[in-house]
């Protein structure tokens, strides 16, 4: 039984388009093929609890590498590769040809869907804020925050947060622009920021796992209104289109069941942080 339903609602509908692409196979796609036989895949991912990241023993975590592992099985690949880029490069390193798969917590987005073909969504979250203990600024939103003109925030390169407090029209001085979500969390700790701008389990994830006390999810915290959710989905090249169906095939299966929601669970995301079904009537807004 299909457990991600995507095409019931208007809203929904657009939102698959932009995951699943709307041109059709390409002539001469061998991509499906060409990993099928060699029974190898190559994945690139950045530093982003709980999204991706690295274990104690060094081997690859988070939601993202372990929902393509569990896709991987089950294709029959028995091999994979990983490959840890910065956020800012990853779709420049699928475009060259040096992976065949973004597992990153990467949000679908129209300009990222201009470049690449998005599977179909593993989690849709709201946006968050990582303060330090105590939140002494009194930060509840990006607006509020962006109204202080001596505030500092950090943002991952290249992403969603970062383009929203641009187009909040966040002057220059007042972002810190760092590589990955730990480099970010060290801003806040060190106070070279005064806040760090991520999705709501990552920063749940930054503020539990980090130095005891010293960060803290702001709460309440008010999304803004053109990202107050936001699909995360795995990345193909255009021409890619075999391995994204083979792909979006075992998803389409095991995204909000049990087993998925069993492994989303342990990296701190809720039964509401699941890719919505048409049925229940929520929109994205993205």
């Amino acid at each position: 039984m299909k457990r991600i339903a995507l095409f019931g609602g208007i809203g929904l509908a657009m939102a698959a388009a932009l995951a699943v692409g709307v041109v059709g196979v390409m002539p001469n796609d061998s991509s499906w093929e060409l990993v099928r036989d060699s029974g190898v895949i190559r994945i690139g991912y950045a530093v982003e609890a709980p999204y991706a990241f690295l274990a104690a023993d060094g081997q690859v975590t988070g939601e993202s590498p372990e929902v393509a592992k569990y896709v991987a099985a089950k294709l029959g690949l028995c091999r994979v590769k990983w490959r840890q880029v910065e956020f800012a490069s990853l779709i420049d390193e699928l475009e060259a040809g040096r992976i065949d798969v973004v597992a990153a917590g990467m949000f679908v987005t129209p300009q990222r869907a201009r470049r690449v073909s998005f599977s179909l969504p593993t989690f849709q979250v709201r946006p968050g804020l990582l303060t330090p203990r105590g939140n002494p600024r009194g930060l509840h939103s990006y607006r509020q925050a962006l109204a202080l003109a001596d505030i500092r925030i950090a943002t991952l390169a290249g992403s969603v947060e970062e383009q929203a407090l641009r187009r909040m029209g966040a002057a220059q001085a007042q972002l810190v622009t760092v590589p990955d979500a730990l480099t970010g969390r060290a801003a806040v700790e060190s106070g070279a920021a005064d806040a760090l701008a991520l999705s709501s389990p990552a920063v749940r994830w930054l503020a539990m796992t980090g130095p005891t006390g010293r960060t803290e999810a702001a709460e309440p915290f008010h999304a803004p209104r053109d990202g107050e959710t936001g699909l995360g989905a795995f990345a193909f090249r255009k021409a890619d289109r075999r391995l994204l169906e083979a792909w979006n095939a075992v998803l389409a299966d095991y995204v909000g069941g049990p087993q998925h929601l069993a492994l989303m669970t342990r990296f701190g995301f809720t039964d509401a942080e699941l890719p919505r079904h048409a049925s229940d009537g929520e929109q994205p807004s993205r």
